[in-house]
């Protein structure tokens, strides 16, 4: 076996809630008079929910304080956690469990690594909510990727060193995180294109041939 465990991304690699961002943020930004569409809110994959919201502000008229930014972006979770309620095993596709059962089944460990403060609660949705070996995610990180830290400490919370992981992800951030982080990745979707991960998957269930 070539890695120990697998570090996965969650939004975009395990189940996708792009629509449910997209929906919360455009909710705030019409609140504030800002235009908003599907060219920005792609810039806002893999970032920090703060930093998001300065990307959105770009096209604010006024000035914030932190304190009203603080709000807003809190706000702005409270319209997502909403919306994701309506999410449902249904979200998880077969494909996607059957390949994570297979990798248990191998004895792989399985670690979530997302710069998200809601993957708890998402994975709980999806019928995942004690699935994985260890949670990495935006409540105990100081840091969003292309900074390796959540990959870090996933890997710390397996007690795998970082050569023995192996990086799932979505995101061109999030290959370069998992680069700066000493582990190999595996890319999917947009992150693919790039070709500068270890490996370039077709599909979820290639990763049964990679590790």
């Amino acid at each position: 076996m070539k890695y120990e465990a697998v570090i996965f991304d969650l939004d975009g690699v395990i189940c996708h809630t792009d629509k449910y961002h997209f929906q919360a943020w455009k909710a705030l930004a019409d609140k504030l008079g800002i235009y908003f569409d599907e060219t920005i809110n792609n810039r806002l994959r893999g970032v920090s929910r703060m930093e998001s919201l300065e990307i959105i502000l770009e096209r604010y008229d006024g000035t914030l304080t932190d304190e009203e930014k603080t709000r807003y972006a809190d706000e702005k979770n409270d319209i997502y956690k909403e919306l994701l309620k309506q999410m449902s095993p249904a979200d998880l596709s077969p494909e996607v469990k059957d390949t994570l059962d297979q990798l248990r089944a191998r004895g792989v460990k399985l670690a979530i690594g997302s710069s998200s403060k809601n993957a708890r609660f998402i994975l709980g949705q999806i019928g995942l909510g004690d699935y994985f070996d260890a949670i990495s995610d935006g409540n105990n990180i100081t840091n969003s990727k292309p900074d390796p830290e959540v990959f870090v400490k996933a890997a710390e919370f397996l007690g795998i060193p970082a050569g023995k992981c192996l990086v799932v992800e979505d995101a061109e951030a999030g290959i370069q995180a998992a680069t700066a982080g000493g582990m190999d990745s595996a890319a999917m979707g947009d992150a693919a294109r790039y070709h500068i991960a270890t490996y370039d998957m077709d599909s979820f269930a290639d990763l049964l041939n990679i590790v």
